[in-house]
């Protein structure tokens, strides 16, 4: 008698469902059956009953006094049977006799049922996870599916998607691993919860849970760049004049940085001091290269960087990567030219400014200032420009920009000319291979 009530609890209590869901489930498994055992023509309401452990099955039938449809209707005298105040015109309902319900009609409500309890699983994930979107939790590797990591997390499962996943890292089944919740779908027919660990949240998560500067508010994150699994920078200030950003980061021989770049298993991690001064908020972003100068254009709001010969590439970085992250995290344009390539260019602007008696080297340096760091700068500049500098009137500046536009094309030119020579020999070199060596005399 009571086997469906212990079936109702244990599934309430596997599951995690409520009760009433299971059972409002069942009920509605029980009426669609009955429906199309029926045809689905007559009005049947299904009710579970606590006391027998069962659900009971009614059909309504109109109350009359000669029955002419016995499928929709009930004589009085038996309706008084079912309901001593029953009158002629009242709804009453009828139990149905349920035992006769065949293997197909069972399967139907085993499906009914089925898909109920998924919908009340999956609205359960969706309540006690949407509040911790955001937030970086552990899970176990159980499977793969097309790429993507399904991941347990104890409650629910969680797709770890492939376009999320940080290059390189590889995983087994049941290995452990730390993600950043980054979505919670309510209505998902997969996985309804959406893992990240390429993402910058990650990055700055693991950070705030290393840091306790970070908790208290004390200290903060302004931006972060990074490029998953290669190389990440991140800007941080202080609220506190008495607490150093950086090294609250760093920590005890670099205790709390390692932490961070352990779990995401060794990427590099620059932590630099952020600044309201672009100037040097850029030249902090490019560490650790060294910077000799900076030249502001705020206008494009982009930036020309000098730095010294040796710490070009270092600037630069590795396919570019460093000046790349620094323009992520400043969000200033960048440019990086060497010293020797400024005194270069020094010169040129020289030469171009020389056609106005008097003009030089010195005024080639208040261009250089002002935001011109070329040729093509100069030529289009505004007239005004060069006549606001000393000994220069209008058709000064008209000479310097003709001039301007000559030594440009020249050096175009010549640039040319130097880039077919190198493509013609290294064609003539590869000829040479191919051919091979000449054959010995005789």
């Amino acid at each position: 008698m009571f086997t469906l009530k212990r079936e109702i609890d244990q599934v309430a209590k596997d599951k995690g469902i409520n009760r009433k869901e299971i059972v409002s489930a069942l009920e509605e498994a029980m009426k669609q059956a009955a429906k199309r055992d029926d045809g689905g023509d007559r009005e049947i309401d299904a009710r579970y009953n606590e006391e027998l452990g069962e659900i009971e099955l009614f059909e309504f039938r109109e109350v009359v006094e000669s029955i002419s449809d016995p499928r929709t209707q009930v004589s009085l005298s038996e309706a008084r049977q079912l309901d001593p105040e029953a009158e002629v015109g009242d709804e009453i309902g009828v139990k149905i006799d349920s035992t006769h319900f065949g293997r197909i009609l069972a399967q139907t409500a085993k499906q009914v049922i089925i898909q109920r309890i998924r919908e009340a699983e999956r609205q359960n994930v969706y309540e006690e996870y949407r509040d911790r979107k955001g937030e970086v939790v552990n899970g176990i590797v159980r499977r793969f599916e097309k790429g993507a990591i399904i991941v347990d997390l104890g409650r629910a499962e969680a797709v770890l998607p492939l376009k999320e996943q940080v290059p390189r890292e590889t995983y087994r089944p049941n290995d452990r691993v730390r993600a950043f919740v980054l979505d919670v779908n309510k209505e998902s027919k997969g996985s309804q919860i959406v893992l990240s660990r390429a993402c910058i949240e990650m990055l700055t998560k693991l950070f705030e849970q290393e840091v306790p500067e970070m908790y208290e508010g004390i200290v903060t994150i302004q931006a972060a760049a990074r490029e998953p699994g290669g190389r990440s920078k991140i800007a941080v200030a202080s609220r506190d004049s008495d607490v150093d950003p950086v090294g609250a980061c760093v920590g005890m021989k670099g205790s709390r940085v390692q932490a961070v770049v352990q779990e995401l298993r060794g990427e590099r991690i620059d932590i630099v001091p952020y600044s309201p001064d672009p100037a040097r908020y850029v030249c902090s972003a490019l560490s650790p290269a060294q910077v000799s100068k900076v030249i502001i254009d705020e206008s494009d709001h982009s930036m020309d960087v000098i730095v010294p010969d040796d710490q070009l590439s270092l600037a630069i970085g590795r396919k570019g990567q460093n000046v790349r992250l620094a323009v992520q995290l400043t969000g200033w344009k960048i440019d990086i030219k060497s010293e020797s390539k400024m005194r270069e260019l020094a010169l040129l602007l020289a030469d171009a400014v020389s056609v106005v008696e008097g003009c030089g080297e010195a005024d080639a340096e208040i261009l250089l200032q002002q935001g011109l760091t070329s040729l093509d700068d100069l030529a289009r500049c505004a007239t005004e420009l060069l006549t606001s500098l000393p000994g220069i009137d209008e058709a000064g500046a008209l000479r310097i920009k003709a001039r301007a536009a000559e030594l440009a094309e020249t050096k175009r030119r010549e640039e040319a000319e130097a880039l077919a020579r190198e493509v013609a020999e290294a064609a003539e070199r590869a000829a040479a291979a191919k051919e091979g060596p000449a054959p010995a005399a005789e």
